[in-house]
């Protein structure tokens, strides 16, 4: 079977999109396995993970699903919701303005002239409960004992689970994702595991994020994960409401409204198209 994909990205979050309203066929897949095998950067396409692009109903415009780099199902992509949008409003699928369905829920956005995409990514939940993170109460900047390192951590669900460690001085951001994150996503905490970002506040409408990604790893992005840092941020007295979140890929554009909605705005790139046969090769490598 041929299964043509889309390759985008926001900021440097690559996905490889799967087209179901023009490809219908490709419904039959095991998305899960694809996305294993497909997100390999060395024997797949590579990425962060697969994205569904799904038809719309009578109360959204077009579906979306994100399945991790390991193939497990997430819940929402804030990266990967514009570049949904984009290609919806390029490919006549959906006006410039567009309510997607997630497993999160339903997410509203608008295709700008300037080519970036504004989301309104819904308000976030910051009790344990919701977040779906055992106990009860907030996480407010609460000391963790992770990995043998004690952490102050803050947690904020923007439809899936984000704890958020601010560091004061310069740190290596990078480096700390690289040998906390594992840890922190699997805490005791998380029984379903979490996505962790490491920030640090440059000034009150600047902060300089990075990311470990629930299912994916390190990531140069997170859309979801830049709306919790800059909520985390404002909650503990670090932040304006709307600020400027610094990532490897680029930078994304967030605002906490008075309504308690949040706003991203951000880029959305098409890298390229092409095809792949499936089943992959030699299934017995996988």
């Amino acid at each position: 079977m041929e299964v043509p994909f889309l390759k985008m990205h926001g900021l440097g979050n690559d996905y490889v999109f799967l087209d179901l309203i023009r490809y219908p066929d490709l419904s039959s897949l095991d998305f899960a396995h694809v996305s294993r095998v497909v997100s390999d950067r060395h024997r797949g396409v590579g990425g962060d993970g697969v994205i569904l692009i799904e038809p719309g109903d009578a109360q959204h415009d077009l579906g979306m699903r994100i399945f991790n780099a390991d193939g497990s199902e997430g819940e929402m992509c804030g990266n990967g919701v514009r570049c949904v949008m984009r290609h919806a409003a390029a490919e006549g699928y959906a006006p410039r303005r567009q309510r997607v369905r997630t497993r999160a829920g339903a997410v509203e956005g608008e295709v700008l002239e300037d080519g970036l995409v504004s989301v309104d990514m819904g308000t976030p939940r910051l009790t344990r409960g919701e977040i779906g993170f055992t106990g009860a109460g907030e996480m407010r900047e609460e000391t963790v004992e992770v990995g043998g390192r004690r952490l102050a951590l803050t947690a904020v669900s923007m439809g899936n689970p984000h704890v958020v460690s601010f560091w004061p001085a310069e740190p290596d951001l990078v480096e700390l994702a690289l040998s906390l994150g594992p840890a922190i996503e699997r805490a005791a905490f998380a029984p379903e595991r979490t996505n962790v970002e490491f920030v640090h506040a440059l000034a009150p409408d600047r902060l300089r994020m990075e990311v470990w990604e629930r299912g994916s790893g390190r990531t140069q992005a997170c859309g979801t994960g830049a709306c919790a840092a800059l909520v985390a941020a404002v909650v503990t007295g670090r932040s304006a409401r709307t600020a400027t979140l610094m990532l490897s890929g680029g930078e994304l554009r967030v605002s906490w409204r008075e309504d308690g909605h949040v706003i991203m705005r951000g880029t959305a790139a098409v890298s390229f198209r092409g095809s792949f046969d499936w089943p992959w090769g030699n299934e017995a490598a996988w």
